[in-house]
């Protein structure tokens, strides 16, 4: 069974050395569902601008993306997608949108692990999805604010459990690391690193308005919600991982340093 990677997507586009899945929705959720049903064991993630900026920094983080599968997500990416191949992805494929739109799409009854955020929003988000999507059972596997001594008893309850789909909501790059370092086939068929979704499924962090989404400015409003937080992040971030991308594609560099990596 494929461990991850973006082997059988089709086309990707390369950010900043990041092989990104270039597919429409129907597309996606097509290819989501035959991986769930064929049960391939396949990571899952999503890039936007700050996850690249991330793997730029931290070479341990950008080795644990080779081996998963990875969704564009947001305007940063579309961006770059233009700049660097003259056209944006042909859909905005973020998990907030994506897992609950999957979850919905597939008839049959799966069980959907929820690991990560704190343990009344994982709750929340367990009730909300199961009243999107009543034709799966829906676990509450772990919050996110587990020591490292815990580690082996929920990688052995996951083993038990084996989640059709697993949303793990830690935080860049944690989850993807957590992922990438403790799970298999053994343990569920997709994991997906979700970042803020049971957050946001469980109605403590709200969504922006639709118009402003449409208008792709939900960045700007999350800012709004939680300036000190995240104003590196986007006021910095954002600049910087364009000016990464110019780089990209005036000189190649990011794509020169990921051959490097992967020959170390």
């Amino acid at each position: 069974m494929p461990a991850g990677g973006n082997s059988g997507v089709g086309e990707t586009k390369s950010i900043l050395g990041i092989p990104v899945a270039s597919l429409g929705w129907e597309e996606a959720l097509s290819l989501l569902t035959g991986l769930v049903r064929e049960k391939r064991f396949t990571k899952i993630t999503f890039l936007n601008a700050h996850n690249a900026n991330t793997a730029c920094v931290d070479p341990v983080f950008a080795h644990a993306l080779d081996d998963f599968m990875i969704l564009p997500d947001g305007v940063g990416v579309d961006i770059a997608s233009k700049l660097l191949y003259g056209a944006p992805f042909p859909a905005n494929l973020n998990g907030t949108d994506l897992v609950p739109g999957l979850l919905r799409a597939i008839d049959e009854p799966l069980t959907v692990g929820l690991l990560g955020a704190t343990r009344e929003n994982a709750e929340g988000a367990c009730e909300r999805l199961q009243e999107m999507a009543p034709q799966h059972r829906i676990v509450v596997v772990q919050d996110g604010f587990f020591s490292p001594a815990q580690e082996p008893e929920i990688v052995r309850h996951l083993a038990e459990l084996r989640p059709d789909i697993l949303l793990v909501a830690m935080g860049v790059p944690r989850q993807e690391l957590w992922i990438s370092r403790n799970l298999d086939g053994r343990h569920c068929t997709l994991p997906f690193a979700v970042g803020a979704l049971l957050d946001f499924m469980s109605g403590s962090m709200p969504r922006a308005p639709l118009w402003v989404r449409r208008a792709r400015l939900e960045w700007v409003y999350r800012l709004m919600l939680e300036p000190g937080r995240l104003w590196r992040r986007y006021v910095v971030g954002n600049p910087l991982f364009l000016w990464r991308v110019m780089r990209q594609k005036l000189t190649g560099k990011e794509m020169l340093a990921r051959r490097q990596r992967l020959a170390d």
